[in-house]
Order: structure tokens, then C-alpha cells, then sequence
């Protein structure tokens, strides 16, 4: 059944959009044609609202123009700051209501500022702030505190603009170094998944060559007296290593090993890391056979996924591990009760993704995320090949 999720609040979607380069949002035309026409309803409100400077027909026509252009702002942020400036100048030479044209003069200097550089900021907030107060200045219905009051807005929405671009750009840097170091986090984890690996077809090929040496000798020791169930079963031993190292082969990265390693990990180290953790483990796979890159891979999750319930889960949270086989698979489980990663949290999960890396590596999946009775939850899924089929007696004679 898919998971419902609430709509997000209003406050997320404020920020969404503070996040968003503009230039890169979707549908900025239909956008920016809505928040014209916004503009233009609280223009219209406020020159009509002045009923000693109410417009004329062109005062109308003027102030309309100047805010329909708004609806191209982002296609061409300098351009419609212009066009913008073309249309107020006489608007309030012919001495219409003075503050309706402010927000959408406001918005079309915002938009130049968040959009682009600092020198094509500057030079046009400096000409349309200086334009501004030397046509105000000229005319004599406007007093000083008016032209004070006006250059204050303008230089405001450019500062507004300026700070925004600044802060999306820190964001870019942030999600690009993130970026780089989850890449690095997946070079390491699939370098230490080509290490364990080299270890087990290490093991295979000696298996296969110890077992091809007792075969020989069978043969070699005795040609009369062949003992065909002992070379049977030293054959049959030989194929068995060469499907699993086969299957082990498929999962391996063309990474070299640079240096030496303890003893692969496995299921049998599982109570060890568990009771470190001071979590409690499930563990229910006798009769099941494990292949070692399996085991392997199942004893990194649990690992990591400790280390992220002793970190994020806090005092007095009870870890509860469970390792089993379901359906033809490893099922394994790292769930807590604890207060989880915070909300507010902004670092990018790195475990969660060598986590991932750990589960591919064998052909299987990891599903994290909060419990719906609160805390947090590791699932893992990891096939396990079918078991060979037994030998016949009629085939071993």
C-alpha cells in the first residue's frame, strides 16, 4: 500500500522557493504572469485609493504596462527592469498617484539583483535609484521625506535580491560538496566490497585447488583400484566451490586491494557487535546456508546501522536486531524507539548510502525511515541462492 504524506505546510513551501535558483524553476512564465497580475491588483487598490492623485486614461494605461511586464521577469531580468523604468518615468512626471508604480519597480530591481552579477546589480540599482530621485527631485509635488522614503524602498528590494543570491549560492556549494563527499562515501564502501570479495574468491580458488590435488592423487595413487565414490565426491565438491565462486565473481568492482585485511566478516560476529551496541539481536538462520559475501554484507548493515541508532536514537532507546531467512532471503531488521534523526537535520546520510552500496553489491535492497510507533528502522532484503540439488546415488556410482 503506498505511503500517504501530508501536504507541505506553507512555511516549506516559502523556503522551497527561496531554495529554488529562479532561473531554473518550473514554469516561470505561468508564474510570473500570476504574481503580475497580483502586482497589478495591489497597484490598481492603491492608485485608486489616492483619491487626490488618482490616474488619468494614461496614468491607467502607464501603470498597467508596468506591471505586465512583470510577467516576463525572469526571461529577461534587465530588459523588463528598463521597459519597467520606460513607463513610470511618465507616470509620475504627469503626476498620478506616486506609490502605486513602488512594487512593481521594487519587484523588477529584486529580480535583477537575485538573477545577476554583482556589477550588473550595482550599476543598474545605481541608475534607476539615482534616476528616481533626480526625476522626484525636479518635481515639485514631491517633498524630501517622499524621495527619501522611495530611494529607501528601491535600495531595500536591491539588497533583498542580493542576499538572496547569496544565500541560494551557498546552498548550491553545500548540495555539490555533499555531492562529492557521497560520491567519495560510495568509492570507499564499494572499495571495501571489492576487498571482501578478493578475500572470498581467494578462498574459493584455494578450495578448488586443494580439492583438485585429492582428486588427483585418488588417481594417481592406485589406477587399478579406482575408489570412483571418493572422486565423485571430490568432483562434485570442485563444482559447488565454482557456481559460488562464480556467483560471488558477478558482484565484484574492478578495484584492485591495496593492502591487507583481517578476517571477512560474517554472521558469527553478529552477538560480538550487538552486545557493544547493547542492543538485543534475533538471530534465526540455522540450517540456512549464508554464502560469505552475503554474510558479509548483512554484518555492515547491522554495523552501520547500530552506529546510526547510538548516534541519532539518544539515552535510554532500546535497538532490537533481527536476523532471518524469509522467501528466499536474509531478512534484517535495526529498529529503535528513540527520537530518530532530527528534522532539522541538514547532513546528507552517507551511512544510509554505503548502506545501499553494501545491499546492491549482493542483489539486494535497504528501505530506511521512521517507525509509525515513533523511532527509527533499517530493513534489509538480501537473496540467498537456491540450495544445490543432492547428488543421485546412480550419478556418484
Amino acid at each position: 500500500m503506498a505511503e500517504v504524506t501530508d501536504p507541505p505546510s506553507a512555511a516549506a513551501r516559502v523556503l522551497r522557493v527561496l531554495h529554488q535558483d529562479p532561473l531554473a524553476a518550473a514554469h516561470p512564465t505561468r508564474n510570473d504572469a500570476v504574481i503580475a497580475a497580483a502586482v497589478g491588483i495591489l497597484a490598481a487598490a492603491m492608485a485608486y485609493a489616492d483619491t487626490a492623485l488618482r490616474p488619468d486614461a494614461l496614468g491607467w494605461v502607464l501603470l498597467a504596462c508596468c506591471t505586465l511586464l512583470l510577467a516576463w521577469r525572469r526571461r529577461r531580468p534587465l530588459g523588463v527592469l528598463v521597459a519597467v523604468v520606460a513607463c513610470i518615468a511618465p507616470y509620475q512626471l504627469l503626476d498620478n498617484a506616486h506609490a502605486a508604480p513602488v512594487p512593481a519597480g521594487m519587484l523588477a530591481l529584486y529580480t535583477v539583483a537575485a538573477t545577476g552579477t554583482v556589477r550588473r546589480t550595482v550599476t543598474a540599482g545605481a541608475c534607476v535609484v539615482g534616476f528616481a530621485v533626480t526625476a522626484m527631485s525636479f518635481n515639485g509635488v514631491h517633498r524630501a521625506l517622499d524621495v527619501l522614503r522611495t530611494s529607501g524602498w528601491l535600495v531595500a528590494a536591491l539588497v533583498l535580491g542580493v542576499a538572496v543570491r547569496n544565500y541560494r549560492r551557498y546552498l548550491a556549494e553545500e548540495r555539490a560538496r555533499a555531492g562529492q563527499d557521497a560520491d567519495r562515501k560510495i568509492a570507499e564502501e564499494r572499495l571495501r566490497i571489492a576487498r571482501d570479495l578478493h578475500d572470498l574468491l581467494a578462498h574459493s580458488i584455494t578450495l578448488i585447488g586443494v580439492r583438485t590435488a585429492v582428486a588427483a592423487h585418488v588417481l594417481a595413487v592406485d589406477p587399478d583400484r579406482l575408489d570412483r565414490a571418493a572422486i565423485a565426491e571430490a568432483l562434485d565438491s570442485i563444482a559447488d566451490t565454482c557456481r559460488e565462486a562464480r556467483a560471488e565473481l558477478r558482484t565484484t568492482l574492478t578495484v584492485l586491494r591495496a593492502d591487507e585485511r583481517g578476517p571477512l566478516p560474517d554472521l558469527a560476529g553478529l552477538p560480538d557487535l550487538v552486545r557493544a551496541a547493547e542492543a538485543e539481536l534475533t538471530l534465526d538462520t540455522d540450517g540456512v546456508h549464508v554464502p560469505p559475501a552475503v554474510g558479509a554484507a548483512a554484518y555492515r548493515i547491522v554495523q552501520e546501522s547500530l552506529t546510526n541508532a547510538v548516534r541519532h536514537a539518544g539515552p535510554g532507546a532500546t535497538v532490537r536486531v533481527r536476523v532471518a531467512e524469509a522467501d528466499g532471503s536474509l531478512r534484517i531488521t535495526v529498529s529503535d524507539d528513540g527520537r530518530g534523526p532530527g528534522a532539522d537535520s541538514t547532513a546528507p546520510g552517507f551511512g544510509i548510502v554505503g548502506m545501499g552500496e553494501r545491499a546492491r553489491s549482493v542483489g539486494g535492497t535497504v528501505r530506511t525511515g521512521p517507525r509509525s510507533g515513533g523511532g527509527f528502522e533499517v530493513a534489509a532484503s538480501l537473496p540467498l541462492p537456491p540450495p544445490f540439488p543432492p547428488r543421485s546415488p546412480e550419478a556418484s556410482a
